[in-house]
């Protein structure tokens, strides 16, 4: 029971021997927990989204952050032309891709 309330010392108003070193150690602790289950998996998520956006080229069907499904007519270095329908192409930022589908998940109509 130690561990989270410290002892009461009547007896000196000296501390213990490393007894100012336990919240730093916990909060040295709380940090790579922080790290390893918060921070890092979010990091390899933009990484990951970094690299499909990069990889997108003519011909690719893709998925908007908008719910739109369409086929890459034309994909520059910040703006991608994506055709959505029949004569229905609209020009939106490479960023704004969520996803690359695979080939024949999308038939225009």
């Amino acid at each position: 029971m130690d561990l989270l309330i410290s002892t009461a010392w009547a007896q000196g108003t000296q501390a213990p021997p490393g007894a100012g070193l336990q919240p730093l150690i916990m909060m040295v602790v709380l940090f790579v927990a922080f790290w390893f289950l918060l921070i890092r998996p979010q990091q390899k998520r933009q990484r990951q989204h970094k690299e499909l956006v990069a990889a997108i080229k003519t011909g690719d069907e893709v998925l908007t952050s908008g719910g739109l499904v369409g086929i890459v007519k034309e994909a520059s270095e910040q703006f991608v032309t994506v055709e959505f329908a029949d004569n229905v192409t609209m020009k939106v930022q490479r960023h704004t891709i969520a996803a690359v589908l695979p080939k024949g998940t999308y038939e225009a109509a």
